[in-house]
């Protein structure tokens, strides 16, 4: 798809590494099904030059970026003004300039939320709900989550005391049980989120086996061409449902592309044809 012509708006993700990211093409398609010119691309950012690339990006007339791995942290600090739903999160993932202001956003949890219930016909309302880790992607979707009011929400990661200081900062939103998995090892929930990085490597959290009822729904915020080794674990102990966090990554994007354009994408034809490519093997 093409991402316009050279006088179009320009928009870009920063990253490190980004070179696979695939907001390139999701964003060229939300741009090509709501007519609007853009280009976008992806950026490797050095860490000692963020900043001043942000800045540079701006200066030369640029609308909007992406902040992704390593910098949600950085842009938080650079972001003149920020949402409600980024303070909270203590991350940014969209920068956009509004009177003269850099503002900074993050639409991670939305995306999330919008992907399990809007798109996956989950239900947060009144379901035990379980987190795994505690690292700046739960962060950044635990204010959502408790926003659909389950009837418990419970953190739990390697680190304990990360998943009990990460509660804290959370207790005016609502309870947040979290410790170490053992809290885990006679409990279990109707939603399961796997927000580790342990898909990344191959690996899985250690579970217990009686974690899932006859109803539970299991997503990994990760994925991949094929099932995570969390998805598997999850078919083979009879969840209900099993889902990818490639939804999660197509509606943060529209998100972020409402904030920039005004416009707000239909997501479904981009998640298809996205599930077709990663499927095929395209980047």
């Amino acid at each position: 798809m093409s991402q316009g012509a050279a006088s179009a708006p320009k928009f870009a993700v920063l990253g490190n590494p980004v070179r696979h990211s695939r907001s390139p093409w999701i964003h060229a398609a939300f741009a090509e099904q709501c007519g609007l010119p853009m280009q976008y691309r992806a950026v490797a950012v050095e860490p000692d030059k963020f900043e001043n690339t942000v800045i540079d990006f701006f200066a030369r007339g640029g609308k909007g970026l992406n902040i992704t791995v390593p910098f949600k942290q950085k842009a938080f600090a650079l972001a003149e003004r920020l949402s409600e739903r980024a303070r909270v999160a203590g991350a940014v993932n969209t920068l956009l300039q509004r009177e003269q202001q850099l503002v900074g956003d993050n639409t991670d949890g939305i995306g999330l939320v919008r992907d399990m219930v809007a798109n996956l016909g989950w239900q947060v309302r009144d379901r035990r709900l379980l987190v795994m880790g505690a690292g700046g992607a739960v962060r950044g979707v635990l204010e959502l989550l408790l926003k659909e009011h389950p009837s418990a929400l419970t953190v739990v990661n390697r680190s304990a005391d990360k998943a009990v200081a990460l509660a804290q900062d959370f207790a005016e939103l609502g309870r947040i049980d979290a410790g170490g998995y053992e809290l885990i090892a006679d409990a279990d929930f109707d939603l399961v989120i796997n927000g580790t990085s342990a898909s990344l490597s191959g690996e899985l959290p250690p579970l217990p086996s009686a974690l899932l009822n006859d109803r539970s729904c299991c997503y990994d915020m990760m994925y991949s061409a094929e099932p995570t080794p969390f998805m598997r674990w999850a078919a083979q102990h009879t969840a209900w449902a099993v889902a990818d966090g490639l939804g999660m990554l197509v509606e943060q994007a529209a998100e972020s592309f409402y904030l920039w354009q005004g416009v707000r994408p239909q997501t479904g034809p981009v998640l298809a044809a996205l599930r077709n490519r990663l499927a095929g093997g395209s980047t």
